[in-house]
């Protein structure tokens, strides 16, 4: 990768040679490791801020333990860089989170150090408990360890995990990575409890001198210990993590592997659940990515040197940006109003909103199925409540979706960001699957602008309505479409023609009319231009504009439906049921996302290669019915 030489790390290309280092070289393959990780990832973009954070926690982990026999399960998954180069993966880095290349977070498929396949947050723990449990059942002598941030305990799935292990007889390690930092702050009581860690500088320093006044003193320094076992519980979590049934150690300095590895060999003799508390630090050893470790936390490609710079050229708004401008001026205009976001205030555009309205702001820490249901609780009570969630992790609070709002027909209005495909994150994070799955739920609609000006229109309409309503938009920016200063919305349920086409009845060839929902509708047009097809903006998924779709049913021989979306039951599945319902029989060729996973890649060569560019959709068409 560069000239930068690596003399321990060039020799790791597997954890048995990192076992086979004398420890006293460990700290300078550290040292390296942490080097590594920021050259490869200023080269390709990525998450930095947390890998840094991991660098001798990881080293302590494979050198302890006998990876792969013994399971790593990584929580979130995107902390696993300095673990990907310690596995074989080195060489590969320069291909990270690039179509062909390796994941940014573990893949089954990737590697057998990968032990499960993680992105979502606060899974680690239940899987890390069925392998323990697995291998007692088949009478396999290893370990299981969950390496778990302390973002992510703030969610109920980790705290179900720890309730059944703590009764479960399994050898289950269960690591609290504690940097006191996920991608937005952490926030609730839990996290208020954690933080008493670092007040508990006091316990610390009463200890050591306590200890030094008594040790002359026999008996009274016995009392001393037993004294500070009793306030241990009053200071650290350890009685939090021991009613659990689990046998709590720490916490530790999870930079010190002087700690960290006599700890741990430890901990790998005894039997039984146990938890270890270390702390680390965001962006460890780079001082510019520990002063702003939101910043470093996903940046693109940058010069380790100089830092993260500025682009001297504005950059095209974001849908994220839209959403964020729409709350702020629909909160200034409604007191009802109320946002909500389960720990992802940046990544959602709430950040204005929580400044300008911290009294209707609720972040709720990771907790997507709380998320939804405290909205629903806000609009029994006459409140309007917008839910900033991202379209994958919706899916994480998909019961409380149909059964504590839809059921109810409360008005909630959930803010989708990152629909469709992602990028460079990949099928764990591609809002592929939010067509099919909200379309169907009695009472609620979804809404599909197709630029950032419809994007704050329909979000407009969807809180104007008393029931909920679903607003999808992609990650990144669209057409460019400048958004009007206005909170007008847009007719409720109702489609546009976009282009109507020109040839005359009789002349060769069937008449198209491609149906597009959502940002697809630009390279529809693209499409419509080169096949002189009607364009229709269908906006709407759920209810579909039944009357538009009869005029161009009427109208043309044979219809398109274009969606970034999956097929299988989406937005092209709605407008076969209607024709169907209307008795209307036309052949229709839907064009989407198929039944696969989208692997990670760039996002105009990812809907190319699906066919859902202007010259894919062309493509498609000829090939159905031109050819």
């Amino acid at each position: 990768m560069s000239t930068t030489p690596y003399p321990l790390l060039q020799n790791v290309n597997d954890p048995a040679d990192l076992r086979a280092m004398p420890r006293a070289e460990l700290k300078a393959l550290a040292a390296e490791l942490r080097a590594f990780v920021l050259e490869s990832v200023s080269q390709t973009g990525g998450h930095l801020s947390s890998n840094l954070g991991t660098v001798e926690l990881t080293v302590a982990l494979h050198h302890v333990f006998h990876t792969p026999e013994d399971r790593l399960v990584w929580d979130v998954g995107h902390q696993t860089y300095p673990h990907k180069i310690l596995t074989g993966r080195r060489d590969r880095m320069k291909t990270l989170r690039q179509l062909g290349g390796i994941s940014g977070f573990p893949q089954r498929a990737e590697s057998p150090y990968d032990t499960f396949g993680t992105a979502h947050s606060s899974t680690s723990i239940s899987a890390a408990l069925g392998m323990a449990l697995a291998a007692k059942t088949k009478g396999e002598n290893r370990h299981a360890v969950a390496i778990i941030g302390d973002g992510a305990m703030t969610a109920g799935m980790a705290f179900e995990a720890l309730n059944n292990a703590g009764v479960a007889d399994a050898n289950l390690l269960v690591v609290l990575n504690d940097n006191d930092m996920s991608i937005s702050p952490p926030v609730g009581a839990l996290n208020r409890y954690l933080a008493q860690l670092m007040s508990g500088q006091f316990y610390a320093a009463a200890k050591n001198v306590g200890k030094t006044v008594l040790r002359p003193v026999p008996p009274l320094l016995e009392l001393a210990k037993r004294f500070e076992q009793q306030a241990k519980g009053m200071v650290v979590p350890a009685t939090l993590f021991e009613k659990f049934g689990f046998n709590y150690i720490g916490p530790i300095d999870g930079h010190d592997l002087d700690s960290l590895i006599p700890t741990l060999e430890n901990i790998k003799s005894l039997k039984g659940p146990q938890f270890l508390h270390v702390v680390t630090k965001k962006g460890q050893g780079y001082k510019l990515a520990e002063a702003d470790p939101v910043a470093y936390h996903g940046p693109g490609k940058f010069d380790p040197a100089v830092g993260l710079v500025k682009s001297s050229t504005a950059p095209k708004q974001t849908f994220t940006q839209v959403f964020g401008q729409w709350l702020c001026d629909m909160g200034a205009q409604d007191q009802r109003l109320v946002g909500i976001t389960p720990a992802m205030r940046e990544g959602s555009g709430m950040v204005e909103f929580e400044k300008r309205f911290p009294e209707r702001y609720y972040d709720v820490g990771i907790a997507e199925q709380h998320a939804v249901t405290f909205a629903g609780g806000m609009a029994c009570e006459g409140l309007k409540p917008v839910v900033a969630i991202y379209s994958t992790f919706l899916q994480r609070g998909y019961d409380q979706l149909i059964h504590d709002v839809a059921l109810q027909n409360l008005p909630v209005v959930f803010a989708l960001d990152r629909a469709g495909l992602v990028g460079a994150d990949g099928a764990t994070h591609a809002g592929a699957y939010d067509i099919p799955f909200v379309r169907c739920i009695p009472n609620m609609a979804m809404a599909c602008p197709a630029d950032e000006r419809e994007c704050r229109q329909l979000l407009t309409t969807a809180f104007e309505q008393d029931h909920p309503v679903a607003v999808r938009y992609p990650r990144g920016s669209g057409a460019g479409v400048a958004p009007l200063a206005g909170l007008e919305g847009l007719p409720y349920g109702k489609g546009e023609i976009r282009r109507e086409r020109k040839a005359v009845a009789g002349e060769g060839g069937p008449r198209i009319a491609i149906l597009a929902f959502g940002t697809l509708l630009y390279p529809a047009l693209e499409a419509g231009e080169a096949l002189d097809a009607t364009v229709a903006n269908m906006r709407w998924a759920k209810p579909v504009d039944v009357e538009l779709l009869r005029d161009v049913a009427e109208r043309h021989d044979v219809l398109v439906t274009v969606e970034e979306g999956a097929v299988m039951g989406g937005a092209g599945s709605a407008v076969t049921e209607a024709l169907n319902a209307a008795g209307i029989v036309r052949p229709v060729l839907q064009l989407g996302l198929p039944d696969v996973f989208i692997e990670h890649g760039d996002p105009a060569k990812l809907l190319s290669l699906q066919g859902l560019d202007a010259a894919g959709i062309e493509r498609a068409v000829r090939e159905r019915f031109l050819g």
